[in-house]
C-alpha cells in the first residue's frame, strides 16, 4: 500500500512499504494451525480479553504473524511481558504487555479463599488450573483475567496509531499458547509466582489441619523368654494369647465426615450437592456400623479362632 511522505520542501512523492513483513529465523511459531488458537479454559479466557479491544483485521494479522514466526522473543516477568515483533522494517519492534498487578492485601484474600476449597487446593499443588478457579477471584472481588481496558496495558514501537496493533496481538495469541502449558504464568502476571502461591497454599492448609499428633501410645515391652525360631513353626500363623493384650483404640472418628469435607464435592454434572452429601453420610455411617460390629465382636464370631487370620476360613477360600 502506497504511503505518502513530505519532505521538506513538500514534494509530492510516494514511497511503497513492502506487504509481506521480513522472514525471521529461529522465530516463534504458533504450533495451532487451526481455527481454534487454544486448547485450555483459561488460555482461552485470555484471548477472549483481547477480542474487544481491537478490530477483526488486527486480530487476523495478529494470528498471521504469530503462525509465521514474526516474534522474535516473549519474556514473562511480574506484571509485565516485553517481546521483539519483526515486521516488514529492518528493526524489530518493540512490545510491551502490562497486565496490573494484585496488591499484596488482594493476593492474601484470594489465597485464603482457595485454601478453603480442599480440591482447589490440591489442583494448584499438583500443577493444574481448577476450572471454577475464576469464580474463587470473583467471590472475593479481585479479577484474575483482565476485564476492562485499564487492566490491561500495551505498547509497541511501530507506526500503527492503533493500540492494540497486529505485533501486540502476535504476542497475545503466543501467550495464551503458553498459558496453555503453565497456568502459573498468568499469576504470575498478577504478582505471584508458582513457588510463592504454593507455598503459600501449603502453610494455609497446615495450619487448618492444626498438629499432628501420634497415631498410638509408645508403650515399653519388657523382655520376653522365647523359645527358639525352629520350636515355633506351627504356631506361627496362629495369634498367640498375648494378642489380646495388644492396646487398640476403636471409636466413632471424630469430628464426623471429616475427610469428606476436606475433600470436598466432585464437580459431577447434573449432581445436587445436598444429595451426594447425604448418600456419602449415609456410606460412611453404615461402614462405622460395620467396623465397630466387628471390633468388638466375640473371637468366635469374628472368626479369629478358625483360621487365625483375622477372618472366616470360608470366606477366604471363596
Amino acid at each position: 500500500m502506497a504511503k505518502r511522505r513530505s519532505s521538506y520542501y513538500e514534494s509530492d512523492w510516494y514511497i511503497y512499504e513492502p506487504a509481506v513483513p521480513i522472514e525471521v529465523k529461529g522465530g516463534i511459531k504458533a504450533r495451532s494451525q487451526g481455527h481454534k488458537f487454544v486448547k485450555n479454559w483459561w488460555a482461552g479466557r485470555w484471548i477472549a480479553a483481547l477480542t474487544p479491544l481491537m478490530d477483526s483485521g488486527r486480530l487476523s494479522r495478529g494470528r498471521s504473524y504469530a503462525r509465521k514466526g514474526q516474534v522474535m522473543d516473549i519474556e514473562v516477568e511480574p506484571g509485565v511481558v516485553v517481546s521483539r515483533v519483526q515486521g516488514t522494517r529492518p528493526r524489530p519492534y518493540n512490545v510491551k504487555i502490562r497486565l496490573k498487578p494484585l496488591s499484596d492485601r488482594q493476593w492474601e484474600k484470594v489465597l485464603d479463599a482457595l485454601a478453603e476449597q480442599a480440591i482447589f487446593a490440591a489442583q494448584l499443588l499438583n500443577g493444574e488450573m481448577p476450572p471454577d478457579v475464576e469464580d474463587v477471584f470473583q467471590a472475593v472481588s479481585v479479577p484474575l483475567f483482565p476485564d476492562k481496558r485499564g487492566d490491561l496495558v500495551t505498547s509497541c514501537s511501530c507506526p500503527d496509531s492503533a493500540n492494540p496493533c497486529k505485533h501486540i496481538a502476535a504476542v497475545y495469541y503466543l501467550l495464551g499458547e503458553r498459558f496453555d502449558e503453565d497456568p502459573f504464568l498468568l499469576f504470575e502476571l498478577r504478582g505471584r509466582d508458582k513457588e510463592a502461591i504454593t507455598g503459600a497454599l501449603r502453610q494455609r492448609r497446615a495450619a487448618e489441619a492444626g498438629p499432628v499428633e501420634p497415631a498410638y501410645a509408645p508403650t515399653t515391652v519388657a523382655p520376653v523368654d522365647a523359645p527358639p525360631l525352629s520350636e515355633a513353626l506351627d504356631g506361627f500363623w496362629q495369634m498367640g494369647e498375648a494378642a489380646a493384650d495388644l492396646p487398640l483404640d476403636i471409636d466413632r472418628p471424630a469430628p464426623p465426615f471429616a475427610l469428606l469435607k476436606r475433600v470436598g464435592l466432585p464437580a459431577f454434572p447434573g449432581l445436587a450437592a445436598n444429595s451426594f452429601q447425604r448418600q456419602m453420610e449415609g456410606v460412611y455411617n453404615a461402614v462405622t456400623a460395620a467396623a465397630l460390629a466387628a471390633a468388638f465382636a466375640d473371637a468366635a464370631s469374628a472368626g479369629w479362632a478358625e483360621d487365625g487370620n483375622g477372618g472366616r476360613g470360608d470366606e477366604l477360600n471363596e
